[in-house]
């Protein structure tokens, strides 16, 4: 069976609109805001509020949710290394898609393999991919717990989980580091504006 990856009659279709239109239109520059962490460590409470400052700044933005988008566009997808790899390689180009027309995508995920995170940085301009590490250690993420994902672990009820009994391999290089200050999370306005005065002297919100 023929695959798009081996196929030669394909074309690339350009249209008069493009990303600069787009960004003009917005009065902002599309970019990937990539959160990863350990579950647990806040990334979707950041992303969330992120989202919501961007907003009252008048700047579009759409969060991509690990655990959502495992509702639909990656529902098909288990949690073996190579489902993993596939989840994240889909996140990133849907991610791609967003930051082309001009959006602030914002990605939540574990992610927790930093060659598929690496992939994901390659297929955009290197500035334009923005990873923010929430550098949490695993105590506090498992004290935490808002899921109770952590205690099924423990009792050998999920298999594969990441800080457990799979591996999370940190950035070396990321922009962005939220740190706990003596086992206290930063509060998420606190998270969200450190990613904002970012975006801000990059240029992101402006065209």
């Amino acid at each position: 069976m023929s695959t798009v990856s081996n196929s030669t009659n394909i074309f690339w279709q350009d249209c008069q609109v493009g990303r600069p239109e787009r960004q003009k239109l917005l009065n902002q520059k599309g970019c990937v805001v990539w959160i990863t962490g350990l579950s647990g460590s806040g990334k979707s409470t950041l992303a969330c509020s992120l989202s919501r400052e961007l907003y009252t700044r008048g700047k579009l933005s759409y969060v991509l949710d690990g655990d959502n988008l495992r509702h639909g566009l990656n529902k098909d997808l288990g949690f073996l290394p190579e489902d993993r790899t596939e989840n994240i390689r889909r996140t990133g180009e849907v991610a791609k898609l967003f930051a082309d027309a001009g959006l602030i995508c914002v990605a939540s995920l574990i992610s927790p393999y930093r060659r598929d995170r690496d992939n994901c940085r390659a297929m955009l301009p290197d500035a334009n991919f923005i990873e923010v590490y929430m550098n949490m250690p695993l105590q506090l993420c498992e004290a935490r717990d808002p899921k109770g994902l952590y205690k099924l672990a423990r009792a050998g009820k999920i298999k594969g989980f990441t800080g457990i009994d799979d591996p999370y391999e940190p950035p070396i290089n990321c922009e962005i580091e939220i740190k706990h200050d003596d086992g206290v999370c930063p509060t998420p306005t606190v998270m969200a504006g450190q990613v904002v005065t970012y975006l801000e002297k990059k240029g992101f919100l402006e065209h």
